[in-house]
């Protein structure tokens, strides 16, 4: 091995072999240059390079990953997500300026030579033979394109990135294939174009008219010479030339840029200098991305936007598929949100619970009929600070949602009604209904067996005075818990079971639901979508609808995707829907949610309070919209909601009529405001029951009358 001399050059045979080197990647380029087919065919063969002869179309109409618009129902803007934030847009849209300066200061030749600068690469050839370096500095604009779109197809792939822009001779001269087919098939002005759209700018801006934006606030076709010089600058190394951080050096940079337009006569040089003289000037606008960029409190929407696009495979077969489209962006996403609905929804929001309340809200809104998804609000906003979060609480797990959901509490007993009446149950039917009792056993399953009650598990009504025989109207107003056990025990779970999931009733978590008879008080955990849209259902005269959130979408061109329909059908009878809106009805009118009742249009709703006052709903509709609330403890610590402040108001115990009801009737009155008010269709049914006490809800400051002690699967009103 040769040594080093004292003089710090190389020995005469390292500069041999670097000679050699890169005389062997000359003969590569000139044998490209002449015959490209056949010039790089022998290095195909030995795995350096594949397919040499086809050029792939990522490289003349590369998918560059660009901002992705989601908008409302209306067609106003909810919120902008990005991979890379990228506007594409054409040459014509781009400041002559800029076009000059990037020409200039990465490829003056550009215009004179192909795809490769011959004169460049002997220049460059003799350079690091003297310095010792790897052959560097003869990339031609169109080299740099090329290069640029393998990095782009890396994506955020770090071992693809660094494959792409690795120093090594088989990248190199792939590369270089690329170039000279991409020269013949593109020609300049394409490749310019596609350049200034694809190289990164710094400040995560990617493409000059995101740069453009961001640095200045303005279009790409409205930049000054300096302004233009600046960016073409950042190109080369875009940290150590930013000018937010440090604009001496981006200055320095950028006069170099307009010397050079000067030397080689795209300026005059009185035009460079009085460029140079100018101070860097910045109106900078801050990268904003993703769901937290959300206008009308609709972060949460956003993200549910996302998730469903995430997890449908109208959007392809595999999460990954579809993630790489996500991510692709370029696409405009027309929402089901319904902003009339949204604001109603946040005002009702606030002027019930504080974002800083120990306690947190969810309201859900859907539309009857359609499963369109048109409002989805919480009171812990979208975001990372204090008093934020990113979970979204009105819908389940796999859809960005807490890890189980929520026990409904008395929202499940209209399940159970539905699922007795479709069996042939009277609606005047009377039970016993103690005050306290024994869950009855045994009780039949689907699968052939039987719940037996081995640990003399009790349900107990809310109040002392709550003392059967009770009918099924008075039971549902009054949310009589031993009435509903004692329903189960009669028709069995196995019906209940499927009429959850005619309606998607399910575990937020994904489990499977219980099959015990606790399922009357509301033991299992669910999401507030999924208890409006399976209420939805009865507004909709017994027809369940799956929710929907995409409308339509279009991808850069304009052209319309594919989008997810929603799937109707029937899951009980118009006879059986109508019974229960005229029981929930009854509920709203004069039961356990009377403060929730509209006095324009009909309405109808249960009420819902779990063990200990850890949860309280209020699920309701018209025949036009449905809406769930829930008010409880979003994280992992359950707080009892007694003696408790929440916005503003002092409540000795929470009530779902209590709370989540005027929610829910402010949240709907403004968004049903100035809209048309149908009417249900009703059916007579007769009161079977002995006049009989108990609250119907609860207000700020009051304390109802002896409420019980707190047990398992004791799930009140």
């Amino acid at each position: 091995m040769g040594k080093k001399r004292s003089g710090g050059g190389l020995t005469g045979s390292q500069q041999a072999a670097k000679f050699l080197g890169v005389s062997v990647l000359s003969g590569v380029v000139l044998a490209g240059m002449a015959i490209p087919g056949a010039g790089a065919l022998g290095l195909a063969a030995k795995g350096t390079v594949e397919g040499f002869d086809e050029i792939p179309a990522n490289l003349k109409t590369p998918p560059l990953s660009q901002r992705t618009t989601i908008l409302d129902s209306e067609g106003g803007l909810i919120a902008t997500v990005y991979s890379r934030d990228r506007q594409v847009v054409p040459l014509t849209a781009i400041s002559p300026y800029m076009q000059k300066a990037i020409v200039a200061i990465e490829d003056s030749r550009f215009y004179e030579h192909g795809a490769i600068d011959l004169k460049g690469i002997l220049r460059a050839v003799n350079r690091n033979a003297q310095e010792g370096g790897a052959a560097q500095g003869a990339s031609t604009l169109t080299q740099q394109y090329v290069k640029n779109v393998f990095v782009e197809e890396a994506g955020n792939d770090e071992t693809k990135v660094r494959e792409a822009q690795e120093k090594s001779l088989g990248r190199k001269i792939r590369e270089l294939k690329y170039s000279i087919q991409v020269e013949e098939e593109l020609g300049k002005k394409k490749i310019l174009e596609n350049y200034l759209n694809i190289t990164y700018f710094g400040q995560q801006a990617y493409g000059i008219e995101s740069a453009a934006q961001r640095y200045f606030s303005k279009p790409a076709k409205d930049l000054a010479l300096e302004e233009a010089a600046l960016l073409a600058g950042v190109v080369q190394s875009p940290s150590r030339y930013d000018p937010v951080n440090d604009s001496q050096e981006a200055t320095k940079r950028r006069n170099i840029v307009l010397q050079r337009m000067a030397d080689i006569k795209d300026v005059s040089q009185a035009e460079a200098d009085a460029a140079k003289a100018k101070p860097v000037q910045l109106k900078v606008t801050r990268p904003k991305n993703g769901c937290i960029t959300a206008v009308k409190g609709a972060g949460f929407f956003c993200d549910y936007v996302r998730n469903s696009f995430l997890t449908d495979s109208v959007f392809g077969k595999t999460r990954e598929e579809r993630a790489k489209v996500w991510n692709q962006g370029g696409l405009t996403v027309r929402t089901t949100l319904d902003p009339q609905a949204q604001d109603a929804t946040n005002e009702s929001i606030k002027d019930h619970v504080y974002e800083d309340d120990k306690i947190a809200t969810a309201v859900t809104m859907v539309q009857p009929g359609t499963g369109r998804v048109l409002a989805m609000g919480q009171s812990k906003p979208y975001g990372f600070g204090k008093n934020e979060t990113q979970i979204n609480y009105s819908v389940d797990k796999r859809m960005g949602g807490s890890n189980f959901g929520f026990q409904v509490g008395s929202t499940f007993k209209p399940f159970i009604a539905a699922a007795a009446l479709e069996r042939g149950m009277s609606p005047t039917k009377t039970y016993a209904s103690p005050n306290k009792m024994e869950y009855p056993s045994p009780i039949p399953r689907c699968d052939g067996t039987d719940y037996i009650n081995l640990k003399d598990e009790t349900a107990k009504n809310e109040t002392e005075d709550e003392i059967g025989p009770y009918g099924l109207k008075t039971a549902m107003e009054k949310s009589i818990n031993t009435y509903f056990v004692e329903m189960i025990g009669e028709i069995g779970l196995c019906p209940v079971a499927q009429m959850t999931q005619k309606l998607g009733v399910a575990p937020a978590s994904g489990a499977r639901m219980a099959d015990g008879p606790a399922i009357a008080l509301g033991s299992e955990e669910m999401s507030p979508l999924t208890m409006a849209n399976a209420y939805a259902t009865f507004a909709n005269r017994g027809v369940y609808c799956t929710p929907i959130a995409i409308e339509s979408i279009t991808d850069t061109h304009g052209k319309a995707l594919a989008v997810p329909k929603s799937k109707c059908d029937r899951a009980m009878s118009t006879a059986t829907a109508d019974t229960i809106n005229t029981l929930l009805r009854g509920v709203v009118d004069s039961g356990t949610g009377e403060r929730a009742g509209l006095t324009d249009r009909d309405s109808a709703g249960k009420t819902g309070t779990t063990d200990a006052r850890y949860n309280a709903w209020f699920v309701g509709y018209t025949p036009n919209i449905s809406g769930a609330v829930w008010v409880g403890s979003g994280g992992a610590k359950k707080i009892t909601m007694e003696n408790i402040v929440i916005g503003g108001k002092s409540y000795d115990k929470v009530f779902g009529g209590g709370l989540p009801g005027p929610i829910w009737k402010n949240a709907v009155s403004g968004a049903l405001s100035g809209r048309e008010a149908p009417s249900f269709t009703t059916v007579p049914i007769a009161d079977t029951s002995p006049s009989s006490g108990g609250p119907r809800g609860n207000r700020p400051g009051t304390n109802p009358s002896s409420p019980p002690t707190p047990g398992p699967n004791r799930s009140g009103r």
